[in-house]
């Protein structure tokens, strides 16, 4: 595979469906200012909450075998759905480590020490049971209740991110989770951090909100550190693609980085 410069020099891939990915892409320059990332959002085929097993692994195999033509030394699926689905099917394709959403937050949420976890997210990732399943092999004593929040992806996208209309969706979709009494709240879709306001009121002050972005980009780091293949580079770059090219990339993509990004490049992913 190279000497040791060579491999720390190759690229980060981070793929989603779309742009709610964008969120773990910010977390990771925040962590990571030094690293290349290339970031694919398969805006051409989304959603991919409603799509069947089958297809998401494929499109995600897709999207993998696609973003190999960079160099990477990590592949980060900054994707529930596909996390919840086809994790095993990339990490045997693919000859780099393959590292997804699903395990660094169920994590970071048994480290909260909560004896009831909340779990929300789209219809497809908690009818996976990926969340359900992966805390009950860590910590079959933890208590989980979930809730499905479908509405929380298109006000993310649109911007209506505080205000009335969030707190009132939020409020309809949290209060059976904050009437049980979940001490933790694990927010397993990419585009939820950017309702917290909204979620932690609907909550209430005493659950701890934890995000599946941020604690995806420290499972990275941590990746990155022990098989030493942190870059020696002295700055870091991106580059972002989409498979489908709409006016309003540019304007949410702003909105989950907090900064404008210019252009995409345009891709065709398609087999």
């Amino acid at each position: 595979m190279g000497d040791r410069s060579t491999l720390r020099s190759r690229a980060i891939g981070v793929f989603d469906s779309g742009v709610g990915g964008l969120t773990v892409h910010a977390a990771l320059r925040r962590l990571l200012p030094k690293e290349r990332l290339v970031y694919l959002g398969d805006t051409a085929r989304l959603p991919y909450g409603s799509r069947s097993p089958q297809v998401i692994t494929r499109y995600a195999l897709n999207n993998a075998r696609f973003l190999q033509q960079f160099d990477l030394k990590l592949l980060v699926v900054a994707c529930n759905t596909v996390s919840a689905t086809a994790l095993p099917a990339l990490t045997e394709a693919l000859p780099v480590p393959v590292l997804g959403v699903v395990e660094p937050g169920v994590a970071a949420a048994l480290a909260t020490g909560a004896k009831h976890l909340g779990v929300i997210g789209t219809l497809s990732t908690i009818g996976s049971g990926a969340y359900q399943q992966a805390i009950a092999r860590q910590a079959p004593s933890v208590r989980v209740s979930t809730a499905t929040c479908q509405l929380f992806v298109p006000l993310a996208e649109e911007g209506w991110t505080t205000g009335e209309v969030p707190a009132a969706v939020a409020t309809h979709y949290l209060g059976a989770l904050r009437s049980r009494g979940v001490q933790a709240l694990l927010l397993a879709c990419t585009h939820y951090p950017l309702l917290r306001e909204a979620i932690a009121a609907a909550i209430g002050p005493g659950t701890v909100l934890v995000d599946s972005a941020e604690t995806s980009a420290l499972a990275a780091a941590r990746l990155l550190e022990e098989r030493d293949l942190m870059t020696d580079a002295a700055a870091g770059s991106e580059k972002f693609l989409v498979t489908d090219l709409s006016e309003q990339f540019g304007v949410m993509a702003e909105r989950f980085l907090g900064r404008p990004v210019g252009l995409p490049e345009l891709v065709d992913i398609a087999q």
